[in-house]
Order: structure tokens, then sequence, then C-alpha cells
């Protein structure tokens, strides 16, 4: 959904120095090209945070606590003496590269809460509560935007809210799936541990199943605000994207810029069948939609200027400039100066690296302002310093664990990814996008070529499965789930929507006792 972003401490180093972090063991740091940096100055690059668009976290104390000050960027922290280039902004790219002993894997989830008694959506009163709660308990840090708690902070990991109130865990770049899913239990114990005793549940699932949108809160968030008022210029989905979505996010490294296109084409041509595996929003407002992916289905018309399935990425041009190119014309939504949200909603980045932003005459970006306008594109896979596999519905705990290794198990094994180029090398364009409009709808039951999309998936598990074998951490275990959905060609949404239209009795109530965490 939304990726925004947390605070981190920033990695500042001189960029006439540029000195190697090959042994660094963060997922988000790489050597840097110095070719890249032509200014001299200081340079601030967010350390080891799945999230990337912060800058330094500035921590005071409030009472005994530590208190970290909100996230965007900080523009005295990243200030350069002469105007970044295009090159620059290739750079940043590039500076994502590692060797292979350094990959890791950065999970990221979102979850809707509710009032247990009433199935209403968590307010953001009873929101500040659970952060401070867990805070509290637990030993988080707290990010504060003004006097609000927005968020939490605990070494490499993150609890964020999106534009409803959706509860997200930005997980620590981490070397196995075994480890993910640690995280991702230790999380949901806190979380619980805490939301119980205040009557709050939380669901995972890929579209609100039950509330309008006039029901659901606003988070006070100042880039939120900015996106809300520009969404329905530019989509008729954009406001349900932002307040009624959940989903699960998987981040992974590349070792090359060859290495990064391979892992891009392939996650573009799979990521319908990862949408479809993991499909899970069939309701709205308290009834079938239509879809087994509303949240896929969504992004169709959000914004079709930062989102999609990017064919130019198939092209024998396509690296590190060419993104630079397409992300220089997503239209910007905002700029962060002195803990300020200036609306820039719809003009260019182009236009602000040459000077001529309306909002800042004369002023020029920072890599800081780069890296979060990278954060506000939407595309089915998308290019920071990493590549984020972005097609699935929020979910249960189980498939938490099952999404990564799916992914892994094809992007980090040699022969895998191979396989997947080379049973996906003569789809044309034409081929991905219907399978991107289709599956929403249909799933595995989606016609293509001379079979259905289930036959596929089938291959496309098989090589995940052998990708995790070889990597020799025991981890294919963590596929059963999405096995059992390939096996039987049933997407979770049609099993929920059996229980529905059965012993339901067609009403969704019961779906927030189904997929409770």
């Amino acid at each position: 959904m939304v990726s925004m972003s947390q605070t981190s401490p920033s990695h500042v180093i001189r960029t006439e120095i540029l000195p190697s972090r090959s042994g660094n063991t963060s997922l988000f740091s790489g050597s840097y090209n110095t070719n890249a940096f032509r200014h001299k100055t200081t340079v601030a690059f967010p350390r080891d945070s799945p999230k990337t668009t912060n800058a330094v976290g500035v921590k005071v104390r409030r009472g005994d606590k530590v208190i970290v000050a909100a996230s965007p960027p900080t523009d005295d922290a990243s200030a350069s003496t002469e105007p970044l280039t295009k090159e620059d902004l290739v750079g940043y790219l590039a500076s994502g590269c590692k060797p292979k002993e350094n990959w890791r894997i950065g999970t990221e989830h979102e979850k809707f809460g509710f009032d247990l008694k009433t199935l209403r959506p968590m307010t953001y009163e009873q929101i500040a509560d659970l952060l401070n709660a867990i805070s509290e308990r637990f030993d988080w840090e707290k990010i504060m935007e003004g006097d609000n708690i927005i968020g939490l902070k605990q070494g490499k990991q993150s609890i964020s809210l999106e534009p409803g109130g959706q509860f997200e865990l930005s997980g620590a770049p981490l070397e196995t799936l075994h480890q993910t899913c640690a995280e991702v239990n230790s999380h949901l114990y806190q979380v619980k541990a805490v939301a119980e005793e205040m009557g709050i549940g939380f669901i995972g699932i890929g579209f609100q199943p039950k509330w309008e949108r006039k029901d659901i809160p606003i988070m006070p968030k100042g880039r939120y605000e900015i996106m809300r008022n520009y969404m329905p210029k530019v989509g008729s989905l954009g406001l349900d994207m932002m307040f009624r979505t959940c989903t699960v996010q998987v981040n992974l490294d590349f070792s090359s810029e060859a290495d990064m296109i391979r892992k891009f084409r392939a996650g573009l041509a799979l990521q319908p069948i990862a949408t479809a595996l993991f499909a899970n929003s069939p309701f709205t407002e308290g009834k079938p939609n239509g879809y087994l992916s509303m949240r896929s289905q969504i992004w169709t018309d959000t914004d079709n200027n930062r989102a999609g399935m990017l064919p130019f990425v198939f092209d024998d041009s396509f690296g590190f400039e060419q993104y630079v190119e397409y992300a220089l014309d997503v239209p910007m939504y905002f700029v962060y100066r002195k803990k300020k949200y200036i609306d820039c909603a719809g003009l260019s980045f182009r236009d602000f690296l040459a000077g001529k932003l309306a909002p800042l005459p004369g002023e020029y970006p920072t890599l800081n302002d780069w890296e979060n306008h990278l954060t506000t594109i939407f595309p089915e896979v998308r290019l920071k310093r990493y590549l984020e596999m972005r097609g699935a519905d929020g979910g249960p705990w189980r498939r938490l664990c099952a999404l990564p290794a799916f992914w892994v198990g094809i992007l980090y094994d040699d022969i895998s990814l191979q396989n997947v180029l080379d049973m996906t090398a003569d789809w044309t364009e034409g081929e991905r996008q219907m399978l991107r409009n289709k599956v929403p709808v249909t799933g595995l039951k989606t016609p293509f070529r001379d079979g259905l999309l289930k036959h596929v998936a089938e291959d496309v598990l098989q090589f995940a499965k052998d990708g995790l074998e070889r990597r020799g951490y025991k981890e294919t275990g963590f596929l059963n789930e999405v096995a059992e959905v390939v096996r039987t060609g049933l997407t979770p949404a049609e099993k929920i929507l059996d229980l529905y239209h059965g012993k339901w009795g067609q009403t969704v109530d019961p779906v927030f006792e189904e997929l409770l965490y």
C-alpha cells in the first residue's frame, strides 16, 4: 500500500571519501559509487531501515522515555553545495548494490484494528493509547509528529500508521525466513498483549470488509492530508487505497545493475501470481464486491501515473538511469521543510532538479527529497536501493511468513531466478497486463495461453521450493500455506466467500473472528 517513512538514524558519509560498506549487514546499505556523487558535501543516507524516506532521528527525553522526532527528512541534514544532477540520482539507486552474502529479507505488513464489541475501526485515540502502552511495556521509542504519536521504533524495526489507521510493522533486515517469522510472531504477541486488554482486535485481510470510507478515522499525519486532497483528481479509487486497504510486502537486495534488472523483470512478470496466491479482499461494505482481490483492483484506478506494471522495465535499455527518468516524471506530492509539509501535488521533480519548483523558487532538492519522492511511486514492483514486491493482500499470520518465502526462493537463488526468466521470456506486454487486469477477479482460474494461471503457479511454486532447498536453511515449510492454494486452485478469498454464502449466513461479521490475529 502506501509505503511511508519511519525514523531511523542517518548514516552520514563524506562523498569525496565514500568508504566501502560491503561488510555492513544491513539490508539497505551498499558500497557507493564515487563517480555518482560529484558535489563534495555531506550527504545523509538513512541506515538500515526497511523504509528509507527518513533522515536524522532527533531524540529528546520526555519524562523517562526517549521520544524520536517525526520521521520526514530534514533539509539541513543533507544540504548540498551545488545542485544535484541526474547522475547523483542514478548513483543513489546504484548505491544499493551489495554482495550476495550481505543480502537480507525485509518484510512489511499492515492490519486493521477494530473494537471487539462493535467491530468498528479503531479511533486515533485508541491507536495512540495502544502505541503508548506498547512503548511503555516493550521498550519501543516513540515517533512523534508535533504532539501526536504516529509510530514506534525499536532497533531496526518500526511500527507506523497508514492513512486510515492501518497498523504496520516494518521489519528489520534479516538473514533467514525463520528470523522473519519469529519477528512477525513477536510483534503480534506484543500487539495482542496490549490490544486485548483494550478490547481491540486485529484482522488480516486486504480490504476493509464492513465499513464505509466515512467510518474510517483519519490519521494526524501531514503528508496524508496532501495525498487525500490530491487523490480524487487523478483516479476514482485513491481514497479507498489510502483508507481501506492492507498489504504485505517483501523487500529484497540485488548485487549489481544487471542483477536488479533480472529480479525486477521476474518480480513484475510473477506479481499477478502472487496477487492470486494471496488474494484476500472479496468484501466491501458487508457484501461480496465481485473481486477476489479488491485491494489489487483499486490500484488500477488510484493514480496511473505512479502505479502499474512498468513495461519499460522489459526494454533492452532498462537500468538505473531509465528508472530515474521514469521517477522524475512521476508527479510529486510534497516537500518537507522546517517541520512542515509543502504541498507540491502534481508538480514535477524534474523542475525541482532545475530549481524551478514553484512553491520553492530557486531551491534545489536534496537526496533526502529524492528518497522521499521515490516512496510516493506505487508500481507492482518498486525500486529504491532495494526491490519491493508489492502485489499481495494482507492476511493471517501464516501468510505473513509465506510471502517472503515465495519471493526469496525465486529471487535469491540463481537457478530458480533463471528458470523464471526463461519461462516468462516470451510473455508479451499484453499478456502481462492481461494477467494484471484479470487476476483480481478470477485468481488462479485466469485463462493463460493453453491452460490456467494455476498451471503456471504450479511451476513457479516448485521453483520457489527448489530455491529455498538450495539455500540450506530448511525454509520450505513456510510455503505450505501457498502450496495448498496452488494444489486446490482456491484463493483465500474464495474460501471466505464460501463461508459467507454457507455457514456465515451471508453476513461478513464472522470474518473478524475467522481472520483475527
